[in-house]
């Protein structure tokens, strides 16, 4: 869905760019939303300058480049009147494009909601992270449009195309993943938008002006306790016009973790040159004989084998895992049984670790 970067005034009213209005729209209502994302997003929508007048004669209006104007507006060339009181419109010179009537209709249907939500601070949602469009998410994270159209959507989102940032991809899509990424303390150091793209939950994160660079993972993330099959992939920083680099490690990163606690988020930078396995086909991964031999174990075995190998020592896995030394001894014996050979030394816990990697891998 491309419904934010439609040129609908060089286009045809025809079904197929209604339709794709009419979704832009209804995505737009599915978020918490303020009056100045409802007519930013409606200028770059129409392509021309909109604004919204509220019932207490306060004026919002932006530019199609996402630039705030004055309260004065200029030449209105379709609006609507709202109830009980206040207006939407557009300013077009010359005469009104073939979409506009139907895009000031579902400002208008926008604004409404808008306005009739509470307006208490108890009732407001946290300002930060913002819900995204997703619209212009998957726009800026695509690799086969302009560069001047991801440009213009970053700007929409907010986000500056001259400064880097990076892609976080959570497993599950939802409230849950905003309620994460705004406690994890990026709020404080970071422009965040958050949306849902398929089953994923994604969060485009840009330092503010003015502070050092996103850390991988970024404050508290990695030590958050998550809520059981939530999990999150980080992509490594990169220019904001080539967010679709971060979105591809982020989405690797994920293959890579578990649903253990220590092992629920990854970074793509802390992977290093272990995000290879990403590219080995699955059918071959299936086929080695360590990964088959791993995925005839246990989960609980498996648990051990992954804190052994991360710790290097049987009694902080054992202390990690909240269990006694000798269940976890217990447990990795089934594991030397498993793979034919013991896990005495480095290169048995590398070995096994890569085994790990890849049974992720074609799990996945």
């Amino acid at each position: 869905m491309k419904g934010l970067m439609l040129r609908l005034s060089a286009l045809d009213a025809d079904a197929t760019t209604a339709l794709r209005v009419i979704a832009h729209f209804e995505a737009l209502l599915g978020t918490s939303f303020d009056a100045a994302v409802l007519v930013r997003s409606t200028a770059g929508l129409a392509e021309c300058p909109a604004g919204l007048e509220t019932a207490d004669g306060r004026t919002v209006r932006f530019a199609p480049d996402g630039g705030e104007l004055p309260a004065v507006a200029g030449a209105v060339s379709e609006s609507t009147r709202l109830t009980p009181a206040g207006r939407v419109w557009l300013e077009r010179p010359g005469e009104p494009g073939p979409l506009d009537e139907l895009v000031v209709e579902w400002m208008a249907i926008a604004a409404q909601v808008l306005l009739g939500r509470p307006q208490s601070a108890s009732q407001q949602p946290p300002p930060q992270p913002h819900v995204a469009d997703p619209a212009l998410a998957e726009l800026v994270l695509s690799a086969r449009e302009a560069v001047e159209d991801r440009a213009r959507a970053l700007r929409l989102l907010g986000l500056a195309p001259d400064r880097p940032l990076r892609v976080l991809v959570a497993s599950v899509a939802g409230p849950v993943t905003v309620a994460l990424v705004r406690d994890s303390g990026l709020a404080a150091i970071a422009t965040v938008r958050v949306t849902a793209l398929g089953e994923y939950g994604v969060a485009l994160v840009q330092r503010h002006e003015g502070t050092a660079s996103i850390p991988s993972p970024p404050p508290d993330l990695r030590d958050a306790v998550l809520p059981p099959g939530l999990r999150i992939g980080i992509g490594g920083g990169v220019a904001a016009l080539d967010a679709g680099t971060s979105w591809a490690q982020a989405r690797v990163a994920l293959r890579f973790t578990s649903d253990l606690a220590h092992e629920a988020v990854v970074s793509h930078d802390d992977l290093g040159t272990v995000a290879l396995l990403a590219d080995i086909p699955v059918d071959r991964l299936r086929a080695q004989p360590d990964v088959q031999a791993l995925g005839g174990l246990t989960g609980e075995s498996l648990a051990a084998l992954a804190a052994f190998c991360r710790t290097g020592s049987l009694r902080q896995a054992a202390a990690e895992l909240h269990l006694h030394h000798s269940s976890v001894a217990g447990r990795l014996a089934h594991v030397e049984k498993a793979l034919g050979r013991p896990l005495t030394g480095p290169e048995d816990r590398f070995r096994a670790q890569l085994a790990l990697y890849a049974l992720r891998l074609a799990s996945g």
